[in-house]
């Protein structure tokens, strides 16, 4: 829909090729279906059963937001690993290598060893553990000391290394026991008189006989905690690391990239995954007399975001781009108010995570991606030139494609091109690296084309808090790098969908939810066919199922795309996360239902009624509308105005909220209701009264629809087509709801004195109602009212007839003297300066109305009695829990409200009874 004047709208799609998440799906799908591995294929081959599995499953998030009526330009739609976005990734890598930024380098990093590949920082998710626990480790074979399995975390484990020619031991703790198959020293305090004695001295590995020294460290080590030795391994602990860095240590690399322990761990380990080797260095100590011992021990676990496998810190090589001065800029933008981070609160975790910034490793070890446009150069005849020595990393070539490879090598190499080998990097690239230039590529950078020149920088990107960091920060370094400009001014991060437990969704779990099953409805059988059908183990699916069964035993209803609209829409005002209840999508269906019932039913009272292009100003000044209509035309502009207000300020929950309210509270409950006389009565001296009706009914419909439009897309431009009268303007106004301008609020048009009429009128009625309902008068029997109000009593007059509508009058009388109110009469106190009374004269069986209450105190004395009885039983308090102890109270409290009104009522019908009767 078009917002005020008209402008050029774009709003991007695309989707980007999910590098890890779709290597192991289709690894998995291989697996399963042909009991083969992608190494038993090939790269080539595996890569094309990727792009297979891409055009058979890769579009389904396509297919959600189509389904969902998304209004995106799908002419442009772009994927992060066709031609294009491809071009861009090879332009960036080499302008970071370019500009210094990028570089190759062996370090201490992350490593998954389910993917066999580096991960970065923020792809590392931790669980805390409060002392000794078990987990399931999926990649093992199941720790025989434990009947499920598990293996076992959460422990300090105390051994002793010997000293060399010496009787002495020094005991040493660690939480990861098969890492001391790596250890390549130990250290102390420089200043712990314990082991001054031992300064400068070696230790004996006892299971390789490798000299160990024992160096001192007074940064690493306390002296104050455990034995005050701490053994070092460098090539698999970030603190060893440094620590190795600092003191020249060897580097040990003692597991396989799968997680198994390599022929440096010791032939005796060799071979064995890294939680049974674990295990095993256990046994061997305890037979060696070295094992001191092992106590619960709290520490906190790494796992892989992607996987959910223990992550291991391993020394690979590895790409790595500097983002120190990107994400200074990223830090200022935000600071200065160029760029607007929706909520604000989200802009301080922005600062805490790009001021402490670390060097992005870009690398994977993948194949599904965009390969790295690195070779590796040799000259014909080398042997033995690593490309994993980092005094060999001039030797890498980045370049834009083979060609220009080939010819930098030569120059580099300083011989003829003929002369070179070039080896390809396998490794890809990280894929936030290629989704990080998405607001730019997709216009076709880096060339100028007309596009980029028309329509970046964009405006506003919305997307989930998850992946602030992932991909929005990635966004915002990589494009004040690359095009010295913010890809965009506002950042809106929408709310995360939960289940309605508030877990995560999560396929192990059960509970995702596709939005294509709650718009067309689906069977719980078929919930279970797609957890038999896909690629969890058989564990998890049994697991899964049972949770779907209990979440939907009856299937998911079919709901719509309006209603999973409006429904989520609903959730955004509760704050960061959306408890996804399915019942509560359902309730907006019936609120879709409604709307589509109640313009169906309304538009019977507009059948006869031609609209014209300037109806709203028509009827604004042609001095026949009634209090009625300028009531609901008033609200209309507030509701206008209210919807535009939240949604420039990203309030969608209010918006919806806003809009609900107005269709229901005010046009469907109160101004349809008020009209139906007035439309039904067609006489002459009516024909004023009616046709502002039809036109405040009309100009209430057709901009209503256009104000939900955005929010319920389908069911209102159904309903705006169908509109009597809409065709004739169909030359001068939009063929479609979606090219019709939103509506905007008219101020002149709002009516204050309106909305205090009908606020008091409505007060009014409302006690009529009440009154009535508590003497269960029948709808078709009409009654009198006698209203004593002190301020306001020109408004009521002013709507008498319209309360005679809404609360079933036969006559209202306002502020009668005293000796002409009822004598039997039913009261009703508004509040301090409005009662209403109803005549009930003749109108009620006092005799029968008191048996019938009688009958019902009859039915719950006895249940008030058993459960006081029950709650002052001995023992009551000590043996029944908290929980039911709150229940029975509250039920108490219940039954004895209902006994005290039920004694009221009595008590007031035999009063009017009696005052009937003289």
């Amino acid at each position: 829909m078009l917002y005020g004047n008209t402008f050029i709208f774009l709003m991007y799609q695309g989707t980007d090729h999910a590098g890890i998440a779709t290597q192991s799906v289709v690894e998995k799908m291989l697996m399963k279906e042909s009991n083969m591995n992608r190494h038993d294929l090939g790269r080539e081959k595996f890569i094309e059963k990727v792009w297979e599995w891409k055009k058979d499953y890769g579009n389904k998030i396509t297919t959600q937001l189509r389904s969902l009526g998304s209004s995106v330009d799908w002419s442009r739609e772009r994927f992060t690993m066709d031609d294009m976005c491809s071009r861009a990734v090879v332009e960036a890598f080499n302008q970071f290598h370019e500009k210094g930024l990028l570089y190759r380098d062996l370090r201490l990093g992350n490593w998954s060893c389910a993917l066999k590949s580096a991960i970065s920082d923020i792809e590392v998710d931790y669980i805390d553990l409060e002392g000794r626990t078990f987990l399931e480790v999926k990649s093992h074979k199941g720790n025989p000391n434990d009947p499920k399995g598990r293996y076992e975390f959460g422990t300090l484990t105390s051994f002793a290394y010997p000293v060399e020619n010496s009787e002495e031991q020094l005991v040493v703790a660690t939480t990861r026991l098969e890492t001391m198959l790596g250890d390549t020293a130990v250290a102390v305090h420089p200043e712990d008189p314990r082991y001054q004695h031992l300064h400068g001295k070696f230790l004996i590995h006892p299971f390789n006989g490798r000299k160990i020294p024992i160096i001192t460290d007074a940064e690493l080590v306390d002296m104050n905690f455990g034995t005050g030795a701490v053994k070092i391994t460098p090539a698999h602990d970030p603190n060893d690391y440094e620590c190795g860095k600092r003191h020249n240590l060897e580097f040990i690399t003692v597991l396989t990239p799968d997680g198994a322990i390599n022929h440096l761990g010791g032939s005796q380990f060799a071979g064995m995954m890294r939680y049974d080797a674990r295990i095993a260095v256990e046994d061997a100590l305890k037979e060696k007399g070295l094992l001191k011992g092992k106590e619960p021990n709290k520490m906190r676990l790494g796992l892989c975001s992607r996987s959910g496998d223990i992550l291991e810190p391993m020394i690979t090589p590895q790409w790595y781009v500097n983002c120190d001065n990107m994400a200074k800029r990223a830090v200022d933008a935000v600071r200065n108010g160029e760029l607007k981070i929706v909520p604000e609160e989200h802009e301080k975790t922005w600062f805490q995570w790009l001021e402490n910034i670390r060097d992005w490793c870009v690398s994977r070890q993948l194949w599904w991606g965009h390969q790295i446009p690195a070779w590796f150069a040799t000259k014909q005849g080398e042997i033995n030139v690593s490309k994993n020595d980092m005094s060999n990393n001039d030797r890498w070539i980045v370049a834009r494609n083979e060609e220009e490879a080939f010819t930098k090598a030569a120059e580099t190499l300083g011989v003829d091109r003929s002369q070179i080998n070039l080896e390809r990097d396998e490794d890809v690239l990280d894929t936030w690296f290629s989704s990080g230039l998405f607001p730019f590529s997709v216009f076709g950078w880096p060339e100028k084309t007309d596009d980029l020149k028309a329509f970046y920088p964009t405006s506003l990107l919305e997307t989930g808090l998850d992946i602030l960091f992932f991909w929005v920060a990635r966004m915002v370094m990589m494009g004040l790098q690359l095009t010295d400009q913010l890809p965009f001014h506002t950042i809106y991060l929408h709310a995360m969908v939960r289940d309605k437990e508030g877990r995560k969704m999560s396929k192990s779990l059960g509970n995702v939810i596709d939005p294509l099953e709650v718009i067309n409805g689906c069977t719980l059988d078929s919930l279970l066919k797609k957890l038999e059908n896909g690629n969890l183990p058989a564990k998890e699916v049994a697991k899964a199922m049972k949770d779907q069964k209990e979440d939907f035993p009856d299937g998911i209803p079919e709901c719509g795309s309006d209603a999973l609209r409006f429904g989520l829409l609903a959730y955004t005002v509760q704050g960061r996360d959306v408890n996804l209840d399915i019942k509560r999508v359902v309730g907006y269906r019936n609120f879709c239902n409604k709307l589509w019932n109640a313009t169906r039913f309304a538009l019977q009272f507009v059948s006869d009624f031609m609209p014209t292009s300037t109806l709203l100003d028509d009827l604004m000044s042609s001095g026949k509308m009634a209090i009625r209509d300028k009531f609901i035309i008033s609200k209309l502009m507030h509701c206008c105005e209210d919807v535009n207000n939240y949604f420039k300020s990203y309030k969608f929950g209010d918006a919806q909220q806003a809009a609900y309210s107005f269709w229901m509270d005010e046009l469907c409950d109160v101004y349809l209701e008020l009209i139906k006389p007035v439309v039904y009565e067609k006489s002459d001296s009516n024909k004023d009264a009616r046709w502002a009706a039809q036109a405040s009914l009309w100009v209430c419909l057709e901009t209503g629809l256009r104000i939900l439009h955005p929010m319920m897309p389908f069911v209102t431009e159904e309903l705006w087509q169908r509109l009597p009268g809409r065709s004739a303007l169909s030359s001068t106004g939009p063929e479609s709801i979606m090219l019709a301008p939103y509506p905007t609020c008219i101020s002149s048009y709002k009516n204050s004195d309106a909305d205090a009429s009908m606020s008091t009128t409505l007060k009014v009625v409302k006690s009529c109602r009440s009154l009535r309902a508590s003497y269960q008068i029948a709808n078709k029997v009409l009654t009198n009212f006698f209203v004593k109000i002190e301020n306001g009593e020109s408004y009521i007059n002013a709507q008498i007839y319209d309360i005679k509508t809404l609360g079933k009058a036969s006559n209202v009388m306002v502020n009668v003297d005293e000796a002409s109110l009822p004598k039997s009469s039913g009261i009703d106190v508004v509040d301090n300066e409005t009662t209403v009374l109803m005549d009930i004269k003749g109108l009620v069986d006092y005799a029968a109305e008191i048996k019938k209450l009688e009958k019902n105190l009859s039915k719950t004395m006895p249940a008030l009695t058993n459960l006081e009885k029950k709650m002052t039983a001995a023992g009551y308090n000590e043996h029944v829990s908290d929980k039911l102890k709150a229940q029975n109270a509250e039920k108490l409290e219940g039954l004895k409200k209902k006994v005290a009104d039920i004694h009221t009522a009595i008590e007031n019908f035999k009063v009017q009874e009696q005052a009937e009767k003289n």
